[in-house]
């Protein structure tokens, strides 16, 4: 499959980063033992257009970086920013309404909401400020350009592996985003299917998305401009 239409709407960027890790430390309290340490003073600075890729062995760290850059937990020490804004102080109805703006996020899998069909998992993110009816346009073309609008009316259940992270990448961009995160993105998926969900990742940054994925997939390791290797 060819993406010759742009996923994204192409706007001019400012000159800032699109997303910096500035010395992120990431520890877990367990009862009676020492904290765990997942990542110490980590960095990562990130600008429209770029993919970048944390891989390393399963434990490594990379689901923990991908959630602490997501903000959707906050780091034992160190700072988040999108855009030049930086997360920390923030309360959590910030970070979730300023998330909203300007991150997707793919969970491993491809996660749907059962009951609901494709078209109206992928219009999940515009339940907040209500659905209207350019975003159900845009919906139903994100789905129609990742190959899936045959599928609208479909349940998860109903889907394939492959179709799943479509969908799941269609919501991810709903919104319009700055930054698209992905946890294992490939995970569980035949190599055609995997291609596919990694030509697609390719193209959102070609089309001046920040792409930022933890994988240990090496043909999407390969696909990135830069890659963590944790250990």
């Amino acid at each position: 499959m060819t993406l010759e239409t742009p996923l994204v709407d192409s706007e001019p960027r400012n000159d800032a980063a699109a997303l910096e890790l500035r010395a992120v430390t990431i520890h877990y309290e367990r009862a009676g033992q020492e904290p765990l340490a997942i990542v110490d003073d980590y960095d990562l600075t990130l600008y429209a257009g770029q993919m970048h890729c944390l891989a390393g062995r399963s434990g490594s760290g990379k689901t923990s970086i991908l959630r602490v850059a997501a903000g959707l937990v906050q780091p034992t020490a160190g700072d988040v920013i999108w855009g030049g804004t930086s997360l920390t102080g923030a309360k959590d109805d910030e970070v979730t309404t300023r998330r909203r703006e300007t991150v997707g996020y793919l969970d491993q899998g491809g996660v749907l909401v059962p009951g609901l069909t494709a078209l109206e998992n992928v219009l999940l993110p515009a339940v907040p400020s209500r659905r209207s009816k350019a975003l159900v346009q845009r919906g139903s073309e994100l789905l129609e350009r990742l190959g899936v609008a045959d599928r609208a009316g479909s349940y998860p259940e109903k889907l394939s592996g492959g179709e799943r992270q479509r969908v799941a990448l269609a919501r991810a961009l709903l919104l319009g985003p700055a930054i698209v995160m992905a946890d294992e993105p490939t995970a569980s998926l035949d190599r055609a299917s995997a291609d596919s969900v990694i030509r697609m990742l390719r193209a959102l940054a070609d089309d001046g998305i920040v792409v930022l994925v933890a994988a240990h997939d090496q043909h999407l390791i390969d696909a990135a401009d830069s890659r963590t290797t944790l250990a």
